[in-house]
């Protein structure tokens, strides 16, 4: 799916909104209720003609005075009829295309959260929430009240010239010579209607990821001094957006000139030939007014279809660019008969031969004919400069992306053969960016586990060294963090990740940079959590800062992709190269540093990243 917004293929027709009609289907009694209620208030309306000839023609003789009251009160009989009838319809149909459009909505945000980093790599957080919102409201219009406006009037249409051939044929085929002159300025119309409705709709969701992004990191841009700078390409994407709906409202507002004008041409110059047929004798004076009430309705039919035909162009667009969403297929998937992991997880992990790009970069190896073996229980540390594909390791473990040669496995099983879910469901991550939700300290934690009690979550902050800190919050474990945990400081938020991965208690352990925003005191207390947390269990630490992963049963280093040593501490050291280079620029004492001895400030060679 490409992203650039100018190169996205513009909706050619507006069969693109039949891929609405699963959505519909669960609601079967619910369309038959508002088609009743349709067609009972399009047949009342059809109605109103008949009894107003009547009133003319009997009504207005004084032979026959009697009939005027019981025609007046026929028509208000069926004016109240028309009022039911239509209050049902509204109620059906807006209540139908509500369901219809939540479900829309819930589909869309269901397919692309279950969407493989590989999918947000070509589309923008801020479009994808444009189209939940913005696209599905376009077509919440259409639905819950557009289209049932438009069954009516095409009803009316029809009904209405059913009519008309039997009130007078004559007339009745001077109005039809109108109807291509009509229909015409419509369907061209209407492609440019079409055209500019998507580009509009292209320019908002772009607009919408530019402010998601500059609002969600306000204080980059503000520490930069850049606020003229986002506002400008703000600006740029709402004009765009503007431009594109001025061009559709140009061509709505010639349409609507055209065809009013065409319409009530055409109404004057029948009403013109009735008349003189009425001097003739040719015709009664109800069946020309009968005659003009249901040339008025075929007029307004017209005139309604016209505008939702336009609409019907605008939705056919937001649909388009739902349908790029649902119809994206995620690159990482469970197999048709996934293999299932052993019921108790052992935490054996082996990459084997893996050589892997990112689709967004295919030229470039981030990893290249790797091979690494965890046993069951084993604490391996993976260190190197930025950019040698550590944390790659752990986006391709929990499958994330597949290698492009090679496989990698946990207990055995392959994990192109697995279920991804359960693939993560049995590792716990620690990431150096934590992610932190708009909710409580409590929730954020209990995110990793939904069921953990409120006593869990306590063991498992105090086990992160964040529980004290916590309970200094005005509400504690209740207190709100605000979006992106605001309130926090980085040390903070890396905290409530840690207790937010001791809570999972899963037989995989994935720390990346798990401790590099904590202060040395809080730094040695979590470490001796994790120690006792690894006990047992499978764990990857990646870290820069070397004292941290000193005690890891094994150490991997890695250069450009590839595994170039490996070995405990004292024996990388003794080897020389990469490891001994970093650990000379971080530790005084290269064979006994405690994590308060390290030098937090010094010279980087080009290519190596210090702590």
């Amino acid at each position: 799916m490409a992203g650039d917004t100018e190169e996205r293929a513009k909706s050619r027709n507006i069969s693109l909104l039949r891929r609405l009609l699963p959505f519909f289907r669960p609601y079967k009694l619910q369309v038959v209720a508002a088609a009743i209620a349709l067609l009972a208030a399009a047949g009342f309306m059809l109605m109103m003609p008949i009894a107003l000839r009547r009133v003319i023609d009997l009504g207005f003789d004084p032979d026959k005075a009697e009939y005027i009251d019981k025609y007046f009160v026929a028509l208000i009989g069926v004016a109240g009829a028309l009022a039911i009838a239509t209050a049902l319809r509204f109620y059906f149909v807006s209540r139908l295309g509500e369901r219809v459009v939540t479900d829309l909505r819930r589909a869309v945000y269901n397919h692309a959260i279950g969407m493989s980093p590989r999918f947000f790599e070509d589309i923008r957080t801020g479009e994808t929430l444009s189209r939940i919102t913005t696209d599905t409201t376009l077509i919440q219009s259409l639905v819950s009240s557009s289209v049932s406006i438009a069954l009516r009037n095409m009803l009316l249409l029809v009904g209405g010239i059913i009519m008309l051939f039997f009130t007078s044929a004559k007339l009745t085929g001077l109005v039809l010579l109108t109807v291509p002159l009509v229909i015409v300025p419509i369907v061209i119309a209407g492609r440019k209607v079409r055209g500019y409705s998507r580009e509009a709709q292209d320019r908002l969701a772009e607009s919408s990821a530019i402010a998601g992004e500059t609002l969600l990191n306000i204080r980059d841009v503000q520490s930069y001094v850049q606020e003229d700078t986002v506002r400008g390409q703000f600006g740029v994407a709402t004009e765009g957006s503007y431009e594109a709906a001025r061009k559709r409202i140009v061509a709505r507002s010639a349409l609507t000139a055209v065809v009013i004008f065409l319409i009530f041409t055409g109404i004057v110059s029948v009403m013109w030939i009735g008349a003189r047929d009425v001097i003739s004798g040719a015709m009664t004076a109800g069946e020309l007014g009968q005659f003009i009430l249901y040339a008025v309705l075929l007029a307004g039919a017209v005139g309604a279809l016209t505008e939702i035909w336009t609409q019907a162009q605008q939705a056919a667009g937001a649909t388009e660019r739902l349908v790029e969403i649902l119809d994206a297929e995620a690159d990482i998937a469970a197999p048709a008969n996934p293999v299932a992991l052993p019921d108790t997880v052992k935490g054996d992990i082996a990459f084997e031969n893996v050589s892997f790009s990112f689709p967004s970069r295919p030229d470039e190896q981030a990893l290249a004919d790797l091979s690494i073996h965890v046993a069951p229980g084993e604490t391996v540390a993976v260190v190197g400069p930025s950019g040698a594909g550590k944390t790659t390791l752990f986006h391709l473990l929990q499958r994330f992306y597949d290698p492009a040669e090679g496989r990698i496995t946990m207990d055995g099983v392959a994990l192109s053969e697995a279920d991804p879910q359960a693939v993560r469901a049995r590792i716990a991550v620690v990431p150096q960016e934590p992610a932190i939700f708009a909710a409580s300290v409590l929730d954020n934690i209990r995110f990793s586990r939904p069921d953990a009690s409120a006593e869990d979550v306590r063991e498992a902050a105090m086990a992160a060294a964040a529980h004290d800190f916590v309970m200094a919050l005005p509400n504690g474990y209740d207190t709100y963090v605000g979006e992106r945990g605001v309130m926090l400081s980085g040390g903070q938020k890396q905290r409530i990740a840690i207790a937010r991965a001791i809570l999972r208690d899963a037989p995989v352990l994935l720390l990346d940079e798990a401790t590099s925003a904590l202060d040395a005191e809080s730094e040695r207390a979590v470490q001796d959590a994790f120690e006792i947390l690894s006990k047992g269990r499978t764990t990857l630490v990646i870290a820069h800062r070397l004292a941290t992963v000193k005690s890891a049963d094994r150490i991997v280093v890695m250069e450009a992709g590839r595994v170039v040593a490996t070995g405990t501490h004292d024996e990388l050291v003794d080897q020389g190269g990469l490891y001994a280079r970093l650990a000379r620029l971080q530790f005084t004492d290269l064979r006994a540093v405690e994590p308060s001895e390290e030098i937090e400030a010094v010279a980087v060679e080009p290519g190596v990243v210090s702590a």
